[in-house]
């Protein structure tokens, strides 16, 4: 009985947490974030209208073009596995040489993934900064103020 049990509970437990294996997007990312400068991560969508209003702002673009030093990784998220390309071009973000755009192969709605490279996250757009392996600020809000992402980008890359 004690042996049913316990199968009973290992399959329970593998049921409702489902291994997933990392994506190439995801593997790159995972091992970009280690190099000794600073990364940007910024998980976002082309049909969400919270990135949409990121775009058209041209904070992206000026934050970008600022910081030429930055790595920034842009990742469409929960996009089927398009990368939203043409949509950055657009922004003249695509272009830029310190711009890696990736694509989770994930699809949108209720399968869509709740994490990525090891972090959670629950809302696009998200936007994580990592300087030498080390996640030194996470928003996981939506809409960023781009102000502040510049002075966290200004103070990751400080000797603190």
């Amino acid at each position: 009985m004690t042996k049913k049990l316990i199968v009973l509970f290992l399959a329970a437990a593998a049921l409702s947490s489902p291994l997933r294996a990392a994506s190439p997007a995801e593997q790159e990312v995972a091992e970009a974030v280690k190099a000794q400068g600073l990364s940007v991560v910024h998980l976002w969508a082309p049909w969400c209208s919270n990135c949409q209003a990121e775009l058209k702002s041209g904070g992206w673009t000026k934050t970008v073009k600022d910081n030429p030093g930055v790595k920034f990784y842009f990742v469409s998220v929960w996009n089927g596995g398009e990368d939203g390309r043409a949509m950055l071009a657009r922004h003249e973000i695509a272009q830029q040489p310190n711009v890696i755009i990736l694509a989770d192969p994930g699809p949108r709605g209720a399968d869509h993934i709740k994490q990525f490279a090891g972090l959670q996250f629950s809302w696009i757009p998200t936007t994580w900064i990592f300087k030498g392996g080390d996640l030194r600020y996470a928003l996981n809000y939506g809409e960023i103020r781009f102000p502040l992402l510049q002075q966290f980008i200004a103070d990751s890359n400080s000797e603190w």
